[in-house]
């Protein structure tokens, strides 16, 4: 997923919690599905900037050799700038692309 085309701010945002949790109904429940979506996407990206960046590693045992890589630095560039996990987790579940069940509440009914 390229999540620099995703509509999140780069900044934090006041929101209302009781407005975003009509859907699921319940304040917390909604916490916890954004929380858990923004742990999973800190893991793509962390996995995406970590193959990226194995490119560049040196498995040389020299530690007085350091090299500065341009490209290197703008990969981790772009990944600085680009938004938090938890705001790009609250944009999805905003525009309903976040999927989500509670096994508890499928039982009862």
């Amino acid at each position: 997923m390229d999540y620099k085309k995703v509509n999140a701010p780069l900044n934090t945002i006041s929101r209302d919690m009781n407005s975003i949790s009509a859907n699921v109904g319940n304040v917390y429940e909604t916490v916890k599905i954004i929380g858990k979506r923004s742990n999973q996407i800190s893991v793509e990206i962390k996995s995406e900037l970590d193959k990226k960046l194995l490119e560049f590693a040196s498995f040389n045992e020299n530690i007085e050799e350091v090299f500065e890589n341009r490209e290197q630095i703008e990969i981790s560039r772009y990944y600085e700038k680009l938004s938090k996990a938890t705001l790009i987790a609250t944009q999805e579940f905003l525009e309903d692309k976040v999927y989500y069940r509670n096994p508890i509440k499928d039982k009862l009914k």
